[in-house]
């Protein structure tokens, strides 16, 4: 299975994997440098790609990406239980965003 957010919300169905298309590709080398609409890509790179784009992760800062990405989630996750609140508003959504800028 393939392109899940182009399917209708609620749509069932019944597959082994969940995969890019089989694509009809032909290698033409291996470990070479490449560049993807302007992004340098190395053999050994690290990398994050999602439907936004995609970034090089520098080798210095691998070991700090769980740490990141944990403080990350923190964060959101504040703003979220305000935004999910009953009785959510600008003004408090703003005030949340202001404390955590506060912190950083």
């Amino acid at each position: 299975m393939r392109d899940l957010d182009q399917w209708a919300p609620g749509f069932q169905f019944l597959a082994g994997s969940i995969g890019p298309s089989h694509a009809y590709a032909t290698p033409v080398g291996f470990g070479d440098e490449v560049h993807v609409f302007g992004l340098r890509v190395r053999a050994g790179d690290i990398l994050h790609a999602d439907r936004h784009g995609a970034a090089v992760v520098p080798p210095r800062l691998v070991r700090a990406v769980p740490a990141a990405a944990r403080e990350i989630a923190a964060r959101e996750a504040r703003i979220l239980e305000v935004a999910r609140a009953p009785g959510c508003t600008a003004e408090k959504l703003v005030a949340v965003f202001a404390r955590l800028d506060a912190i950083h």
